[in-house]
């Protein structure tokens, strides 16, 4: 009996149905075409360039409005690299290293004015200074004073912190990473939507305020903090010395970290060890190091000393170490200062701050010596609030 199928027959296909390569054998499958249609293409084009300047004009503004504005470069691992490299060219230069509080503390210009010298900014936000006390030890080339700020909740801690992958950015950027850096900075000397705090991707993730019951997520976190020029000059973002709800959260922030549990005895220990380390090691090559302790509001002291009281923490790392340290408590010029959030100084108080601290370490150190033509000493009354 005949198979009722034959390799060697062909099946009609309907015309609607379009012919493959196997049904022509031999004969190369046609390129399909499509017609496209006449429209006015200029046209098109213009208006979405308008449309599409007219969007990134509306956000603009809006930054603006929020006062985020042009030239706050931002700060980003870059920033911090090509600072550090300074040190390489520089060998004998001031470096101050810690957390935000003297990163924002510290201002650059009044430093200058009154030393001569303008110290490299390596101090981080939500990081621990430690870490680079010890790379400048580490570093043959450092042979200067290095100024350690430190707010004890982050310098006694084994974590890095939110930006540790500094060093890893200062020993090994790529081309890609200068040249994104590079374009930013230029655009934001312009726009202020480019600005990393304030990239929608940033937004929509903090607003899930009680979404998820008693889980910390993005709203619970720091937002934006900080206001920032070239040379890593940076200050707590003004809007935060008078926006109530933007000053409560950090506030919130602040107190959330701080009911976690006391800093643990080992952690203290190997805190003074690696400390007293470091500072020998810069010592040994003609080095200094010298502590400074900015001020925190009064009701944030209280949680911080219940994680770790000052004499458990600041008195005794200062003599496991055998180093000098300013504290804004036994200063009366660095007291009464204003503390929009509690954890941070207001852009004018970080001046005087700075004058008093400047002129302290004049005292504790032969590598400061303030100009025979220093401007004259501040006090709180020049940046009370009005």
């Amino acid at each position: 009996m005949p198979s009722s199928t034959s390799s060697s027959e062909t099946s009609t296909r309907p015309g609607f149905v379009r012919l493959t390569a196997s049904d022509r054998p031999g004969v190369a499958q046609p390129v399909p075409e499509c017609d496209i249609p006449a429209h006015p293409w200029r046209g098109i084009l213009a208006a979405a360039a308008v449309v599409f300047l007219l969007a990134m004009g509306a956000w603009e503004w809006r930054m603006r409005t929020l006062e985020v504005l042009p030239g706050d470069l931002g700060d980003d691992s870059s920033a911090w690299a090509e600072q550090r490299r300074r040190i390489d060219a520089e060998p004998g230069v001031m470096a101050i290293v810690g957390d935000s509080r003297i990163l924002f503390d510290t201002d650059l210009d009044r430093f200058e004015a009154l030393a001569g010298v303008r110290p490299v900014q390596l101090a981080l936000q939500g990081t621990n200074g430690r870490p680079f006390l010890q790379d400048l030890a580490d570093d043959a080339d450092f042979t200067g004073l290095a100024i350690v700020g430190i707010a004890e909740v982050s310098y006694f801690r084994d974590a890095i912190g939110i930006k540790g992958d500094v060093l890893k950015r200062y020993r090994h950027e790529s081309p890609s990473d200068r040249s994104s850096f590079v374009l930013h900075r230029a655009l934001s000397r312009v726009f202020g939507f480019v600005d990393e705090e304030y990239r929608l991707s940033k937004l929509v993730r903090r607003l899930d305020e009680g979404a998820r019951a008693a889980t910390r997520g993005p709203y619970d976190e720091p937002w934006k903090m900080i206001s920032a020029t070239d040379g890593r000059q940076a200050w707590l973002w003004p809007r935060i010395e008078h926006d109530a709800r933007l000053a409560a959260h950090a506030v919130s922030v602040w107190d959330a970290w701080g009911r976690l549990p006391p800093i643990p005895d080992d952690v203290i220990a190997s805190t003074q060890s690696a400390t007293r380390d470091a500072v020998a090691k810069i010592r040994a090559r003609g080095g200094d190091v010298v502590f400074v302790r900015p001020p925190s509001a009064p009701v944030l002291r209280v949680i911080e000393d219940k994680r770790l009281p000052r004499a458990r923490g600041w008195d005794a790392l200062l003599a496991a170490a055998d180093v000098r340290g300013i504290h804004a408590d036994d200063d009366a010029a660095m007291q009464g200062l204003v503390l929009p959030e509690n954890s941070h100084l207001s852009r004018a108080c970080a001046t005087v701050f700075t004058d008093a601290y400047v002129r302290r370490l004049a005292t504790l150190t032969d590598r400061i010596v303030l100009r025979a033509a220093a401007p004259a000493p501040l006090a709180a009354a020049d940046c009370a609030r009005r």
